[in-house]
């Protein structure tokens, strides 16, 4: 027990509390309330923007081709998949335009995947600047997943061009794809927030999420029909109810309902938009909000 200093008053625990809070003392990283938080992330928004840009910039610097293997990772990996999938295992029967629809299916699967890869190291890959400086940590995954929707706004360039080389020109439907894009993006940063969370905390989450994110690539039809998949009795329904709520595949629907002549309405399902709206707003808004609760421990221990 510590003895007290002749000449400076004792205080109890609840009495020093008091003090404290009369004199505007807090304890350092408190977790401010939520609509505090949000308006602390609004203005830090510069700073988000910036550090995406940066991030997006300085990602393929050390590369002699540069920004250009923003274009060519996912055609490289599309062409992987059209000679393995599409040929090989002759996956392209039935499906129409299968060269644009594979290219849509890999574009998009890529901007879904490198924001929950990216989510994975926003704390662990910046833990210097946690740990230096007071900012809501949120500002790290949105940032990330800004930097991805960037470099897919940068990869519909060739996208575009793929699609016009087989034959799909542009018309009003195209417009649908910024509402989808829109969805996806929320929906992305939400269980980007959510991943950055649980790696923070336990890291080895980092190494089984591509073996995840593999098997959830799968199973949303990017290189495959699911339609087809699903026709007859070949699978049980509840799989086939998880295949059709599938998020990533809903955004692939979207992108190639709007953009592929021959993806007509009668290959995506009723329920898309709603299902893809609705998962846009729960991830978006849970994710957010987990991360919020855990805001204290983030670059601690």
């Amino acid at each position: 027990m510590s003895t007290p200093t002749p000449g400076v008053p004792t205080y109890a625990p609840g009495e020093l509390a008091a003090l404290a809070a009369r004199h505007g003392l807090k304890v350092s990283g408190a977790r401010p309330s939520l609509p505090a938080y949000v308006g602390q992330l609004w203005g830090r928004r510069h700073f988000i923007t910036a550090f995406a840009t940066a991030k997006l910039t300085a990602q393929y610097s050390q590369a002699k081709l540069g920004q250009i293997w923003q274009i060519m990772t996912p055609l490289l990996n599309a062409a992987v998949y059209y000679f393995i999938f599409g040929i090989l295992l002759n996956t392209r029967h039935g499906v129409e335009d299968f060269v644009p629809f594979l290219v849509t299916g890999v574009f998009i699967w890529t901007f879904t995947s490198s924001s929950i890869t990216a989510g994975t190291r926003a704390i662990s890959g910046n833990i210097g600047l946690v740990r230096a400086l007071h900012f809501p940590r949120a500002s790290l995954p949105v940032a990330l997943a800004l930097q991805q929707l960037q470099q897919l706004l940068f990869s519909l360039g060739a996208l575009t061009l793929i699609l016009l080389a087989f034959g799909q020109y542009p018309r009003p439907s195209w417009l649908l794809a910024v509402p989808a894009l829109a969805l996806q993006a929320l929906f992305n940063t939400g269980v980007s927030m959510a991943v950055a969370r649980l790696t923070a905390k336990t890291p080895d989450i980092a190494q089984l999420m591509p073996f995840l994110l593999r098997t959830w690539m799968y199973a949303s039809g990017v290189m495959w029909s699911l339609e087809q998949l699903l026709a007859g009795d070949r699978v049980p329904h509840a799989v086939m109810v998880a295949l059709e709520y599938n998020p990533a595949a809903l955004y692939i629907n979207l992108m190639r309902f709007a953009l592929i002549d021959s993806y007509g309405a009668g290959q995506l399902p009723p329920h898309a938009w709603a299902a893809a709206a609705g998962w846009a707003l729960l991830c978006g808004v849970a994710g957010f909000v987990y991360f919020w609760k855990a805001e204290e421990t983030y670059g601690r221990g």
